[in-house]
């Protein structure tokens, strides 16, 4: 038995053949950076004291993650169909209706499609609101302003923080 296996109580032989350490199942608590102000007496205002996205409570909330899922699905998901249906259309309208449609068409419009689907993933998580409260309108062209310049501000505030 090895100095580890007698610690924990357990035989390593089941373990020797594992190319990897086993790791354990417990989840440790991720260490939160304070400041030199911050108390172990109020960890609740050195916890507000952090910027922004260090802080522990930083975390997308269950109502909004569905509503950015639901509206991505949406935004993506109907272009991306359309864009497999062109094939099912172009094939039937070249066997059955006997049009003739150059290839380059089809591929030019399922890309399309596809393109489409690719954007309408980000339209749909910037176009949920962020707020648990507050649902949004049904396209979200006003939330879609409001998280575009979040988006950017974080991005320049990112930014000058790397060259700082």
């Amino acid at each position: 038995m090895s100095d580890e296996s007698k610690k924990s109580g357990k035989s390593d032989s089941a373990d020797a053949n594992l190319p990897f350490e086993p790791v354990s199942t417990k989840k440790k608590a991720p260490k939160v950076p304070t400041t030199a102000k911050a108390t172990k007496s109020n960890p609740r205002k050195a916890a507000q004291q952090l910027p922004r996205n260090q802080r522990p409570d930083a975390q997308i909330p269950e109502v909004v993650s569905q509503r950015m899922t639901r509206r991505m699905a949406f935004f993506s998901g109907i272009p991306t169909l359309l864009g497999m249906a062109t094939f099912v259309v172009s094939y039937f309208l070249v066997k059955q209706a006997g049009v003739d449609l150059p290839p380059s068409a089809v591929l030019l419009v399922s890309l399309g499609f596809f393109g489409l689907g690719v954007v309408g993933l980000s339209y749909g998580l910037l176009s949920a609101s962020w707020d648990e409260e507050n649902t949004g309108s049904l396209i979200g062209t006003e939330q879609f302003g409001l998280n575009f310049g979040r988006l950017r501000a974080g991005m320049k505030e990112a930014k000058q923080q790397k060259k700082g």
